[in-house]
């Protein structure tokens, strides 16, 4: 089941996303790098921030959070991102990414597109969305948190693009 997070889940959302960032990440990001990304991202307060200023969902599995999906509000631009979506590895390949991704663009069908960031070398985050219909349309390097990372630029198409 896919529902839209209360203030009671914040607990196990910061859990799934420690867990989830480790378990990617091993190899791609440097631990410290990783738990200072998860501290600044997911402390109480910007979960209390997310929950005002987007949509999150949760994947519940027998009554237990295994994933969520947040998703920002449509810009003037007609463009909304998808900023996270992580599932336990126990819940993956198991639908619940596909049913997170569904219910947000459910809400954001007046969105032109749908953007998502992801680490070049993210190998599954990257299958995940080739199998959905996103397309990357760029890769870049950025340091994240001082750290050298290459990442890729995905849009999932909502409406069709207008050439000018």
């Amino acid at each position: 089941m896919i529902r839209a997070m209360k203030h009671d889940d914040i607990a196990a959302v910061q859990q799934i996303a420690k867990i989830t960032w480790n378990d990617t990440y091993e190899g791609i990001i440097p631990a410290t790098i990783q738990e200072l990304f998860i501290e600044r991202s997911y402390s109480s307060a910007m979960m209390m921030k997310r929950l005002e200023k987007t949509a999150v969902y949760v994947a519940l599995h027998e009554d237990h959070i295994v994933g969520f999906a947040n998703f920002t509000r449509v810009d003037e631009d007609g463009d909304s991102e998808l900023t996270a979506i992580y599932l336990l590895p126990s819940h993956q390949h198991l639908g619940y990414g596909k049913k997170l991704l569904s219910e947000g663009l459910k809400n954001i069908s007046d969105a032109n597109q749908l953007l998502v960031y992801v680490e070049s070398e993210n190998q599954k985050g990257r299958a995940f969305y080739e199998r959905n219909n996103f397309t990357c349309i760029e890769e870049f390097d950025e340091y994240f948190e001082g750290h050298p990372l290459s990442t890729a630029k995905y849009v999932y198409y909502l409406k069709t693009p207008v050439n000018n």
